[in-house]
């Protein structure tokens, strides 16, 4: 065989020599970037992020509960033109996934919170900024993304807590999010045996682990420091905190007097985030709460909390088909978005997947984490025979159910 046709029968690819592009050509999924994170981090940032609380039944139930949906497709319903696109609370979005809130975010990346919300907004796509965030309200705000929400804990010192909310207002962030779950802190297993601070110090086990993971503490030491960029140091601490040290600020006598004193404060849609249940979410509504985002934390609060998504169904029962509830914990791919959507979410919050993006790659790895569950929901639409995100919602409880249950009423003979 001649050599011309020996070349044209390997196809060889060509190299590519950028180190980012390179490493992220070989990142197919969520579990890719995850692992390709794992690689590029100290063990204590990654897991930090990767962890849950206890005994991490929580974190493993999320995945679960989407692994055990099954699909059972509409065919031949013409679906060369899909969109993804829907909106909430008056302003419209590329695809029903939102970029949700996470703290201490620097630590994984330099370029933090910031990178995120770049990537979402090219994205078409809002971006929740934590109170405990290491990059400001308004300077996330300077950058120009149209679509900023706050996430706010209602810390003992009320406050500070009600000059963040109108931080945030006057900075123009369009939505608020009180998270509800966080009386205390639940007990990270991982950070408590890695012994994490933020930033990450360089003790004897970091120094005996920094051949392994230059790269990143080159990052770290070049840029400027991480420290809690909305409310400050946390008194007594001297400058040193531990994950563990938030639990000072944390208030266990929250009640719904707190939540009624934002709502007056608050101009715009008021969210919920949390474990919540029918007869919460009933008064929830009756309180003026705009809409819920259903969270267990991803799984590192209470461990073993209700999975959000097994409680959309009675949770949309119990406020009816138009009031908004997004989901969180758990989601790893586009069809996972496709099955909240089909039990009666109206959209996703998604905080590991572009995490593991930001640790791997930086705001490129933001982007492709993006990329990979638009495309997934995309091609999981048109597998479905469906062509819009309404569509999608209405025609879920025909499209899927679960194993070891009776099929769709179609299927029963």
């Amino acid at each position: 065989m001649r050599w011309r046709e020996a070349r044209e029968l390997l196809r060889l690819r060509p190299l590519e020599l950028e180190p980012t592009r390179r490493r992220l050509s070989r990142c197919h999924d969520i579990e890719d970037l995850r692992r390709a994170a794992r690689r590029r981090l100290p063990r204590a940032v990654f897991d930090y992020v990767d962890g849950g609380a206890d005994r991490e039944r929580g974190l493993a139930a999320n995945l679960r509960a989407f692994e055990r949906r099954r699909y059972l497709p509409r065919i031949l319903r013409g679906v060369a033109e899909v969109s993804t696109a829907t909106s909430w609370f008056g302003r419209s979005a590329a695809a029903p996934i939102i970029c949700g809130p996470t703290g201490y975010t620097r630590m994984m990346h330099p370029d933090g919170e910031a990178a995120v919300a770049r990537a979402a907004r090219r994205h078409g796509l809002p971006y929740v900024l934590s109170t405990v965030a290491t990059t400001s309200i308004e300077e996330l705000a300077a950058g120009g993304h149209p679509d900023l929400w706050f996430q706010l804990y209602i810390w003992r010192d009320r406050r500070l807590t009600m000059e963040l909310v109108e931080r945030a207002a006057a900075a123009g962030y369009r939505a608020l999010e009180i998270t509800v779950d966080t009386v205390v802190l639940g007990y990270r297993t991982r950070d408590h045996r890695n012994g994490l601070t933020i930033p990450p110090q360089l003790t004897l086990r970091a120094l005996a682990g920094i051949a392994a993971h230059p790269g990143y503490w080159t990052r770290l030491l070049r840029s400027p420091a991480i420290t809690l960029a909305n409310t400050g140091k946390i008194p007594g601490t001297h400058g040193d905190l531990t994950v563990q040290t938030l639990a000072s600020q944390f208030d266990p006598g929250l009640t719904w007097a707190d939540v009624e004193q934002v709502r007056r404060r608050w101009p715009g849609p008021l969210l919920l985030k949390g474990s919540i249940g029918p007869e919460d979410a009933r008064r929830a509504l009756a309180a003026g709460i705009d809409g819920l985002h259903l969270s267990n934390h991803g799984g590192r609060q209470l461990d073993r909390a209700m999975v959000p998504l097994d409680t959309l169904p009675a949770l949309r029962a119990a406020v009816g088909e138009a009031y908004p509830l997004l989901v969180d914990s758990g989601v790893r791919h586009g069809s996972d978005v496709a099955a909240a959507i089909a039990l009666g979410a109206d959209g996703v919050v998604i905080g590991r997947p572009y995490l593991y993006g930001l640790m791997a790659a930086g705001e490129a790895g933001v982007d492709h984490a993006l990329q990979l569950l638009e495309a997934q929901l995309l091609r999981t639409m048109r597998l479905l025979g469906v062509a819009s995100v309404p569509e999608l919602r209405r025609a879920g409880p025909e499209l899927f159910w679960e194993d070891g249950q009776p099929g769709p009423g179609r299927m029963t003979p």
